[in-house]
């Protein structure tokens, strides 16, 4: 599936037209999911490079935690069992005009089995001081907000 990678550079600003015509203003979610490790919890996508946290868009008449819910569940197989926390609101505009994304922190969580069929292409734990090399910018400042208490940005 690591084909859609060489094709979203052409469908990125389709997609983002349908978001711009059909939204108005975009809203995305990341969940910042920690383990009794204190490891933090990375997806890797089937059509754009890197590791991030797993998170997406919040759909017509779901809110902003439902959202996050069904995303970790579909892309990481991780069932949410106590309300998550707020940790940062960050605008997009400089990847997707209108855009924002609400960061949340997770810490009661089980396993389930992962829904998304395609989207994945690999889940993985890792140490905040041990953070892969491909990981997004972006991804990494969140974290080291988070954990390290650090100011956030308003810009993603």
């Amino acid at each position: 599936m690591l084909w859609r990678r060489h094709i979203e550079p052409f469908t990125r600003p389709l997609v983002y037209a349908w978001f711009r015509w059909k939204r108005g203003l975009t809203l995305g979610v990341r969940g910042l999911v920690t383990d009794g490790e204190g490891r933090v919890l990375l997806v890797q996508h089937t059509y754009i490079p890197g590791w991030y946290m797993p998170g997406g868009g919040v759909e017509r008449g779901e809110t902003a935690e439902l959202a996050l819910e069904r995303e970790l569940q579909e892309e990481a197989g991780v069932r949410v069992l106590a309300r998550p926390v707020l940790q940062s609101v960050h605008s997009n505009e400089t990847h997707h005009p209108r855009d924002h994304v609400l960061v949340y922190r997770v810490t009661a969580w089980e396993p389930c089995q992962a829904s998304a069929q395609g989207e994945i292409h690999a889940v993985g734990w890792f140490a905040p001081d041990a953070l892969p090399d491909t990981i997004s910018p972006a991804t990494r400042r969140r974290i080291s907000e988070a954990l390290d208490g650090i100011d956030s940005d308003v810009m993603w």
